[in-house]
């Protein structure tokens, strides 16, 4: 399935899509050292990477007509600072809120389908009818804003129109550790899917879960047995943690599914910084330290959530917390298998830059598997469709 990206960043989102089969015919990202990024990786011929068309620019200025006979689906990742706990938080008054062109996208591309990611902080009650209006504008991209026209009556028009709407659209709380990712990224995703294609959406379940992690640790032993450890003689130290093992005790059954991805799990095999030549950007960056606040990511559990910040990386984030209370910033090779990139996926410049391009990437562990779910939607669709036309 043939598909257009808007605000790419680094390509976590468009890894992941690619992977579950999405032909990315373009890619827009006005930021140029995460062009100069994606831009490196397709003349390496990196897998899933190199056929990708990469367009540096504004997508405020691209229009998307002419494209519409050739693309099926449309996902991207609106800028988040608009809703950002760490923003302004001013929403959609802020220039920044880039929401208004991924509905205009969809608008003048009349995909199939498409899939939006934003931050959670998106879901705050002070955000309700902005987040209203996006999912609404998704539905029915058509009846779009008129000149002069206020965002309440606007809103009031889609909301008289949404029974007779063209697209089903879900919006959809996720943490990515829930879906395969080393890392606790709590999200919002927007999917949507044509209305002539099925009767409903439903967003699919987690296939990871922490109950099961806490059960191979502390009750089967098979997480430390796995990386060559001694199981864990004592229960774990958080409190609400360790409640949890003694009812999986007491229960004695296995959760089904799969259990999180720790940070141990995601860089098994890396070795410490500058051990290995064959692997690129792994190299140790000086200056780390724990304050209240600011304690890493402890090695046994999914990460934190990998930090961008406006002026660089914050002191105290994006570090790795050892068992004997050490610390050390992750290197960008970690940082990047925390959000799904394979270690071909070279990165050039600074560390300072290339984790604020991570920070704000989406895991593509999470875009992967939302993505297989989307495109057997619209296989079976299609499938569906041809069935009939016979």
């Amino acid at each position: 399935m043939r598909s257009i990206e808007l605000f790419s960043g680094c390509g976590g989102l468009a890894l992941g899509l690619a992977r579950a089969g999405f032909e990315h015919l373009l890619l827009v990202e006005r930021d140029g050292p995460s062009v100069r990024n994606m831009e490196h990786n397709v003349e390496r011929g990196v897998k899933h990477v190199g056929h990708w068309k990469v367009h540096s620019g504004d997508v405020r200025e691209l229009k998307w007509a002419d494209k519409a006979p050739t693309v099926d689906f449309v996902a991207g990742g609106p800028p988040c600072q608009p809703f950002s706990i760490g923003g302004l938080h001013r929403g959609e008054e802020d220039e920044r809120d880039m929401w208004p062109e991924a509905v205009r996208a969809v608008r003048e591309i009349k995909p199939r389908g498409f899939l939006f990611e934003n931050v959670r902080g998106l879901l705050r009650p002070k955000f309700s009818e902005h987040l209203e209006w996006i999912r609404l504008s998704l539905t029915e991209p058509w009846l779009a804003i008129k000149d002069g026209e206020e965002r309440a009556a606007h809103l009031d028009r889609l909301r008289a129109q949404e029974s007779e709407a063209t697209y089903h659209v879900r919006v959809v709380k996720v943490n990515a550790a829930d879906y395969g990712a080393a890392q606790k990224r709590h999200r919002v995703l927007f999917i949507g899917i044509r209305r002539d294609l099925v009767d409903a959406l439903e967003p699919p379940s987690p296939t990871h879960s922490r109950e099961r992690l806490l059960w191979d640790q502390y009750v089967g032993g098979e997480y430390w047995r796995r990386h060559g450890l001694e199981p864990s003689a004592s229960g774990p130290a958080n409190p609400i943690d360790a409640r949890t093992v003694a009812s999986l005790k007491a229960g004695g059954k296995k959760p089904g599914g799969r259990p999180w991805r720790t940070v141990r799990d995601a860089l098994a095999g890396l070795g410490e910084p500058g051990a290995r030549d064959d692997i690129s950007n792994h190299v140790f960056q000086p200056g780390a330290r724990s304050y209240p606040g600011h304690t890493g990511s402890p090695i046994d559990e999914p990460a934190k959530a990998l930090k961008a910040g406006v002026h660089g990386v914050p002191g105290g984030e994006n570090m790795i917390a050892f068992a004997d209370g050490s610390v050390r910033y992750f290197t960008v090779r970690e940082a990047a298998r925390l959000q799904g990139l394979p270690d071909d996926y070279e990165f050039v410049g600074s560390w300072t830059e290339n984790m604020r391009q991570l920070g704000n990437a989406v895991p593509a562990e999470l875009s992967e598997y939302f993505g297989n779910y989307l495109a057997g939607i619209l296989s079976a669709a299609s499938g569906s469709a041809r069935g009939k036309a016979a």
